[in-house]
């Protein structure tokens, strides 16, 4: 059998001899983006220490904020360019460390909220077949994700989705 590499139906495209994942819900292959400088120690400049770091961290989120947005914090208000480069861990393990990373992962829950945001704008214009589908996409990688968590162990054997519970769990 041989794959025909034109075909969308095929996730992988042909790039002089190599091969390229492309968009899982487009026929596209995304664009490139920038890569963090290879650094292999902190830099001099940072005033904090790693215990300090890791303090500024648990207080974070024990405020409720997750852990990318802990990172955008410490980066521009605490010019903490790098947490993984000073403590040799990263964010989600400080916290998981210190018992305070959320029960459901972050780009779960993430997924959970973008689907009742789109289900609320449905409710107000249920014409609205483009986003419909959206949806459909979103529950649909949520799905996979809970299967991904329910095989590693990260979430248990019988939790399932559903949109009630995600909005009970959001709010």
């Amino acid at each position: 059998m041989t794959l025909n590499w034109e075909s969308s139906e095929n996730k992988y495209k042909m790039n002089n001899g190599r091969d390229i994942m492309a968009r899982l819900h487009s026929g596209k292959r995304g664009s490139s983006g920038s890569k963090k400088p290879l650094r292999t120690e902190a830099p001099k400049w940072v005033n904090l220490t790693a215990e300090e770091i890791e303090n500024k961290i648990v207080e974070m989120a024990k405020e409720g904020k997750q852990s990318a947005l802990i990172g955008t914090i410490l980066r521009d208000s605490y010019g903490v360019p790098d947490v993984k480069l000073i403590t040799g861990k990263s964010i989600s393990q400080i916290m998981k460390e210190n018992n305070v990373y959320p029960e459901i992962p972050e780009d779960l829950f993430n997924l959970m909220k973008r689907a009742i945001n789109l289900r609320n704008h449905l409710e107000q214009n249920p014409r609205d077949i483009h986003s419909r589908r959206g949806l459909q996409l979103i529950e649909s990688k949520i799905r996979r994700l809970v299967k991904y968590y329910k095989n590693t162990k990260v979430l248990p054997a019988k939790w399932r989705y559903s949109p009630e519970t995600a909005r009970l769990l959001v709010e």
